[in-house]
């Protein structure tokens, strides 16, 4: 029998090792389009190339600001290298399709890796302006804020404002050489002038707090970048607390102690600052002219109110040359001694008790003033009238002594205070009587009644001489007595002598 033939290969033998084509599919295949693939007829894988740049191109593009994702950035490399390294081991012993083209298969290698880097820069250059965009973006966004937050008080947009200002200062300091970044000191410009308009507006008060917050900007925004914004608030600021505070000493605020210390204290070589001892001086000497005014003890008021308030501003704000401590002593010695204007007033209105406590504590506290005298009568006459209102129509002088006597006894156990003021006013007291006691209310209704008509008693006793005319006398207990002061009202004449005697019932009484 013939031989048997022998049997068929597999396949085909494989080539022999071939550097140039290994090296030709590896560069191939980092095309990214698995050429290298196709060359060797690895459809499979060469359709897995194809679907893993078709994945990253979805995601890569449109290219935006936040650009690829690190994870699918680094897959896709990671893919690319492994295809390179297996195409390269594949194509080692692999025939091409179409044989003997190794060295035009590396060529087209090479030049096809251009498809990639060139893709990567155009990448970069889309993804750069949509940063561009973006930051702008985010500008104008703060810009946008900034202007709505200039509709709105400070307090309420002070949260929008720092907001807008991180933006700022992220795009000026990370962005440096963006777009953005060079519009960012216009935008610095409108901030300051929008969170400052009530200044400009003239509404110095409303103005303060914005300054102050744009004097801390500088901590946020480096100065480089502020130029010469960095010291626009300083004078403005400087000008507003003068402002501020002289408008509220004019008219009686209570806060102007806080804005001139604060300028004192930020800016003592200011020319606002120099103001302010004038401006304190100013405001004493009005309330010393008021003190001669229609309301004299509201310009008292006033003086002792600034008396203290001065005194406040220069202990906190320091007085190295004196200037404000002097001011406060001018303005208390006119508070006290404008405390008779006040008295005189209050009795002209009427305020019979207020003007008796007046009177009482300027007699005090000036034993030597011209008025003391006349103070201590109208404070005798003012509580005269707070029993006898008829006493206080008019205002009593330093009159003395008259032509008609008048005898006052005392026939009440309790020592008492005779008051009395008419055509002249005075005071003196007398002694309880040791043997008398107070009448029931059915002893001064018994008819002949007549108290201080005991022969056998010794009554404490007193002589004035008055002028003719209406005297009106009070008698007011002392010791604690809870007896209620007695009043009368004696119309004296010429030719006749006269007895007031005071006497104690369920509550004292007078008679003559």
């Amino acid at each position: 029998m013939p031989p048997s033939p022998p049997p068929m290969p597999a396949g085909p033998p494989p080539a022999p090792p071939d550097a140039w084509r290994a090296l030709a599919t590896a560069l191939l295949n980092l095309s990214g389009l698995g050429l290298g693939y196709a060359l060797l007829r690895r459809w499979v894988l060469t359709a897995a190339c194809w679907a893993a740049t078709a994945v990253l191109l979805l995601v890569a593009l449109p290219a935006d600001a936040d650009g690829i994702p690190g994870a699918a950035l680094a897959g896709y490399a990671v893919l690319l290298l492994a295809a390179a390294v297996h195409g390269g081991f594949a194509g080692l012993r692999t025939r091409p399709a179409r044989p003997h083209r190794a060295p035009l298969a590396l060529l087209l290698g090479v030049l096809l890796l251009a498809v990639p880097a060139g893709g990567t820069l155009w990448y970069q250059d889309a993804h750069d302006e949509a940063v561009e965009r973006a930051l702008l973006g985010r500008l104008e966004r703060a810009d946008d804020l900034v202007a709505a937050s200039g509709r709105r008080s400070f307090g309420s947009a002070a949260r929008d404002y720092r907001t807008a200002l991180e933006v700022y200062r992220d795009i000026a300091v990370h962005h440096a050489g963006s777009r953005a970044a060079e519009k960012v000191p216009d935008s610095l410009r409108t901030y300051y002038t929008t969170v400052g308009a009530a200044y400009g507006h003239r509404e110095y008060c409303a103005a303060v707090e914005p300054l102050k917050y744009l004097r801390t900007v500088p901590d946020t925004i480096p100065k480089e970048h502020l130029g010469s914004l960095a010291g626009w608030p300083d004078d403005r600021l400087a000008t507003a607390l003068y402002e501020c505070g002289a408008g509220q000493l004019a008219t009686g605020g209570a806060d102007w102690v806080t804005r001139f210390g604060d300028l004192l204290d930020t800016f003592p070589r200011s020319g606002a600052a120099a103001k302010v001892v004038p401006a304190v001086d100013a405001a004493v000497r009005k309330a010393e002219k008021a003190v001669d005014g229609d309301e004299p003890c509201a310009a008292v008021e006033r003086l002792r109110d600034l008396d203290t308030r001065i005194g406040d501003l220069a202990g906190a704000a320091g007085d190295a040359d004196g200037r404000l401590a002097k001011a406060a002593g001018r303005a208390g010695r006119s508070g006290d001694t404008g405390r008779y204007a006040c008295g005189v007033d209050q009795y002209e209105d009427g305020d019979f008790d207020a003007a008796q406590k007046t009177m009482e504590q300027f007699a005090a506290d000036h034993e030597n003033h011209r008025n003391r005298a006349r103070a201590e009568k109208i404070a005798i006459a003012a509580e005269v009238a707070q029993t006898l209102p008829a006493a206080g129509k008019k205002l009593p002088t330093t009159a003395s002594g008259g032509s008609i006597s008048v005898t006052v006894k005392n026939d009440s156990p309790d020592d008492i205070t005779v008051l009395y003021t008419g055509p002249v006013t005075g005071s003196f007291t007398l002694k309880g009587c040791g043997g008398c006691k107070a009448y029931t209310l059915a002893d001064t209704v018994i008819p002949g009644f007549k108290p201080c008509n005991d022969s056998s008693k010794h009554y404490p006793q007193r002589t004035i001489s008055l002028p003719v005319g209406t005297t009106y006398f009070v008698h007011k207990p002392q010791g604690g007595s809870t007896a209620t002061p007695a009043s009368d009202t004696a119309r004296l004449r010429s030719g006749y002598v006269y007895t007031e005697c005071a006497y104690s019932t369920q509550r004292l009484g007078s008679g003559y």
